[in-house]
């Protein structure tokens, strides 16, 4: 009797061991010898799991000398090849669970047997870990995963768990969650194509999508002989296999220390090691860290893997919301705020005070415009956002030197004058990770008078109209009119953007 609620989730959860029928390095239905097999010989237990009346542990137990392959079907959409398997049933009905066995000479025999679900479990899906990797049952098209091939995470994932985890994929002695013995350098392995693999992972049906080039990768001592793929090189210790991906289904088992991922068919997570169970040791909502028990070679395989988007050659910095004051009087050797200069004058820089009319500092910033319509300073928080809640004016001393041609057509800023400047000073805020930075920015300016030149100011830049705010990091300050052609000299001193 097959279930007939449509939207059931289905699970297992796969072990790839030499039992009562042993997998031979050949096809799955053709191995060995010829003998025959009865369906009175195939046999296989069940147990309840207790952590869920839903989750059932199905064991092999036929009594079989000659050598077979397994095949398993959990009546829930979900197979496997192994000789135990766990069956993940959330949703009430009733499954018919098979076992196949299949000698050298393709014969094949069943045992099949109903099991019955009374209630409905949806604790078995909504967890964190079933959120973290698929973005949850209302994420329809779930999440995709990829190694974290330059090794953008590694360092996270040693920090969290204090296992030693130095690369995307890497190996250490069985038990020890780490990469003691080899860890892979960022794009080690660009020569191979594993790194175009994707994996997405769909929480609506236990969907697991594998895309990749065709080709598959794992250890040479069990690609062949436990995990029955087809290899057609191999290189050291390396397999190399044919694996077109495709459509699988994946578990979660969260009664052990760690979760444990299981996936089904021939599917493995870009690295095959001798098993389709991986512990999820390390896990947030971007980043997981694998634990495969290479039983076959006493090893531990240890892979990292991130967020597709987030698989770059230079991590993505994440920025905060902080109040960081700022101040800058240029008196000290060291700067406490480092001004970057675009297409600036030869000029600018930190000199002697040329006039004390209103400023008694030994040294302030002198800022010559190039001809460049672009020229300014800039800073950048490196790894915060401006809280502009909390600290949302910007005040400094200027001084505007008469001797700039500032040109007005009857009092008016003039852009029709080409070659000419203005006595004016623009602070802009910006979000310094949008491609297109002056689409996002807020602009304050300030205009002198004339009898305002030739001597220290100080101006106010207010940003509190835009205090909600959350993506500005980068300070821009600009003088003499953004767009003019004209150069000229200007000074700046006690630069503040405090609470």
């Amino acid at each position: 009797m097959k279930n007939t609620i449509k939207t059931a989730f289905w699970a297992l959860i796969t072990l790839w061991v030499v039992a009562a029928c042993d997998p031979q390095e050949s096809d799955d239905y053709s191995l060995g010898k010829i003998d025959a097999i009865t369906s009175e010989q195939v046999s296989f237990s069940q147990e309840v799991s207790t952590s869920s009346a839903n989750v059932f542990t199905f064991v092999n137990t036929s009594d079989v000398k000659v050598p077979c392959s397994i095949l398993w079907d959990l009546g829930n959409g979900s197979t496997s090849k192994n000789k135990s398997v766990i069956g993940s049933y959330p949703f009430a009905g009733d499954y018919t669970v098979t076992l196949t066995l299949y000698t050298a000479s393709g014969i094949a025999a069943s045992k099949s047997q109903v099991i019955h679900i009374e209630n409905t479990d949806y604790g078995l899906i909504n967890t964190p870990v079933y959120s973290n990797l698929t973005g949850g049952l209302d994420n329809a098209t779930g999440k995709t995963w990829v190694f974290d091939q330059y090794n953008n995470f590694a360092k996270e994932v040693a920090d969290a768990t204090g296992y030693k985890v130095t690369g995307h994929l890497g190996l250490g002695p069985q038990g020890s969650y780490g990469q003691e013995s080899w860890g892979a350098a960022p794009d080690e392995k660009k020569a191979w194509m594993m790194y175009a693999t994707e994996f997405t992972f769909i929480q609506s049906g236990a969907k697991l999508i594998i895309k990749n080039e065709g080709v598959g990768y794992g250890r040479k001592a069990s690609s062949a002989s436990v995990g029955g793929y087809h290899v057609t090189s191999v290189s050291g210790a390396d397999a190399i296999f044919d694996f077109a991906g495709g459509n699988y289904t994946f578990s979660i088992d969260e009664s052990g220390k760690y979760p444990k991922l299981t996936l089904s068919g021939n599917s493995f997570m870009g690295y095959y090691c001798g098993s389709q169970d991986y512990e999820i040791f390390y896990q947030t909502d971007k980043v997981m860290a694998l634990r495969i028990n290479n039983t076959l070679e006493s090893q531990d395989w240890v892979l990292v893997f991130c967020l597709k988007e987030l698989n770059i050659s230079t991590p993505p910095v994440v920025k905060t919301l902080k109040a960081v004051p700022l101040t800058e009087n240029f008196e000290e050797a060291v700067p406490s705020v480092t001004f970057v200069g675009q297409d600036m004058g030869s000029k600018s820089g930190i000199y002697d005070n040329p006039m004390f009319n209103g400023n008694a500092s030994d040294k302030a910033y002198r800022y010559q415009k190039s001809t460049s319509p672009s020229s300014n300073l800039s800073f950048v928080a490196s790894d915060y956002k401006f809280d502009l809640t909390k600290q949302n004016k910007i005040t400094m001393k200027v001084m505007m030197p008469s001797y700039n041609d500032y040109t007005t057509e009857n009092g008016k800023e003039s852009w029709a004058t080409s070659g000419k400047l203005l006595p004016k000073v623009a602070v802009k805020l910006y979000d310094s990770s949008s491609s297109e930075p002056w689409n996002s920015a807020t602009e304050k300016a300030v205009v002198l008078t004339s009898d305002q030149l030739d001597k220290w100011v100080e101006v106010t830049f207010d940003f509190s109209d835009v205090a909600a705010r959350q993506d500005y990091d980068k300070i821009v300050i600009q003088f003499g009119q953004e767009g003019h052609y004209g150069t000229g000299i200007f000074y700046f001193d006690d630069f503040k953007f405090s609470e």
